[in-house]
């Protein structure tokens, strides 16, 4: 990089941190005008701000708005996410407390107070920007913080669509608008300048942003990548694995990270369930429709933008290969995992890889093998009605969710059929590389006072044969 160049990058680099340091302060006042709100005014502000964007009508826009900007998903996964799953996470929440005294331990004489982070600096990514705003402004301002969101370029006009209704729903309740924030032209010294400035990040992204919001110094929540194993034994319902694979294979075009990328079928039921499959719209693939649809999956070892996402007839097209009407998403038989075999990994479209064990341990076996290579910690799940299968490939495998007879894609961050938080932010522990194993919410973004009293009757320490027992024998 030349003299120029350089200095052309330090005065970029400098209105950047000008014009973030700018919104953070307005985010600051607005969050000091919530600090000591009550219980009830936090939760009338985040049920507002979820009737903006989720309102009949408003949903519908917001959903049109997204496909047509991003040109990632379809309509009706759009409009999932904006009308059911917004409102969905606000049930999850409204009925916490977090304003006070969030928690009692009488038995230990503590009580833990919750308190405001402050400013929330909130990274959003391509594939859920009509809903992913929204569910972490209302986790913010549940913990009476505000929050300053940074789209990726390509949902730019989504996500100030989205805030700008939560901010005036806000406005017309008295409360600021400025609680909720939008960098209305992102670039990435701005979204550096934000993870820099802001009090705790939540971000949700690509690798290398979850990697630099990490590195920023500043105290952050990340997601791990995503490549979610589903294993299918001989006790499974297979009309209802088929049925809730196909859901989550397809759902908004395979963009969330959450998708099925690889089905494990047990010898027993492989070969009925695979005509089950075929039976949902899946198209099992040749070698020769294989090579074309890697060659355009992947460019240079990268996965290729322009197919994420992207109906099945789209995709094909681009690798040259005809489809016949019908064809939902893509079946691929593969034996191998790692590098040397990309259709084990993280594929963000249509494509489901197909594996083939013995058994229930061969299916444990290979599905670490995989998660080895991308997507370890993130999810996993299984279709049986053995709860010893359940619970071995649960123990044995390096993930922080277990999805037990339910579309993965729908269901690991959330829904109405199970009790899992929700969110569009999973935590996947030291194995995705990240500081929490849970499903982020509000109490991520809050601060904690333990306040501890004397115990009425104080511990005693047992004898050291109590204590140590068979130990000091051992040790001699």
């Amino acid at each position: 990089m030349g003299v120029q160049e350089r200095i052309f990058a330090s005065d970029e680099q400098a209105q950047a941190a000008a014009e973030i340091a700018a919104l953070v302060e307005r985010s600051r006042a607005a969050q000091q005008q919530i600090e000591h709100a009550s219980q009830e005014r936090v939760d009338e502000l985040i049920r507002a701000m979820v009737w903006s964007v989720a309102r009949p009508g408003v949903a519908e826009e917001i959903a049109q708005l997204t496909v047509d900007e991003t040109q990632l998903g379809n309509y009706d996964g759009k409009y999932l996410k904006i009308f059911r799953k917004t409102r969905a996470a606000l049930m999850d929440i409204i009925d916490d407390k977090s304003v006070g005294v969030i928690e009692e331990m009488p038995e230990r004489e503590i009580v833990v107070i919750a308190k405001p982070v402050g400013v929330i600096g909130a990274l959003s990514p391509s594939t859920n920007p009509e809903a992913t705003p929204v569910i972490k402004a209302i986790n913010a301002v549940k913990g009476r913080n505000s929050i300053i969101i940074a789209p990726h370029p390509r949902a730019k006009l989504t996500n100030k669509a989205v805030v700008d209704k939560m901010r005036e729903a806000l406005e017309k309740l008295g409360a600021p608008a400025d609680l909720v924030i939008a960098i209305e032209t992102p670039t990435l010294d701005k979204t550096n300048e934000l993870m820099r400035q802001c009090d705790r990040i939540l971000a949700t992204g690509g690798n290398p942003m979850v990697k630099a919001a990490y590195s920023s110094g500043t105290p952050a929540l990340g997601v791990g990548a995503g490549n979610a194993v589903i294993t299918v034994d001989e006790t499974a319902d297979l009309d209802d694995a088929a049925e809730k694979i196909r859901i989550s294979k397809t759902l908004d075009n395979a963009a969330s990270c959450s998708s099925d990328n690889s089905v494990v079928l047990v010898d027993a039921i492989h070969d009925e369930m695979l005509e089950k499959l075929k039976a949902k719209g899946g198209l099992v693939l040749d070698e020769e429709q294989k090579a074309k649809l890697q060659a355009v999956l992947w460019v240079d070892g990268t996965l290729n933008a322009k197919v994420v996402a992207q109906p099945a007839e789209t995709i094909a097209g681009m690798a040259g290969f005809d489809i016949p009407e019908g064809t939902k998403f893509f079946i691929v038989p593969e034996t191998g995992t790692g590098p040397d075999h990309p259709f084990s990994g993280e594929k963000l479209t249509v494509t489901m890889t197909l594996y083939r064990v013995k058994d229930i341990d061969e299916a444990i076996a290979l599905t670490n093998r995989i998660q080895a290579y991308q997507g370890q910690g993130h999810s996993c799940g299984i279709y049986s009605r053995s709860d010893e299968n359940i619970m071995k490939l649960a123990d044995a495998t390096r993930t922080c969710r277990v999805m037990v007879n339910q579309p993965q894609a729908a269901s690991n961050s959330g829904n109405l059929w199970n009790g899992m938080r929700q969110t569009f932010s999973l935590g996947c522990g030291s194995w995705g590389g990240t500081g929490t194993s849970n499903n982020i919410n509000w109490r991520d973004l809050i601060n904690e006072t333990w306040v501890s009293k004397p115990l009425k009757t104080p511990k005693e320490l047992p004898s050291d044969e109590e204590l140590f027992g068979d130990v000091i024998a051992k040790l001699g």
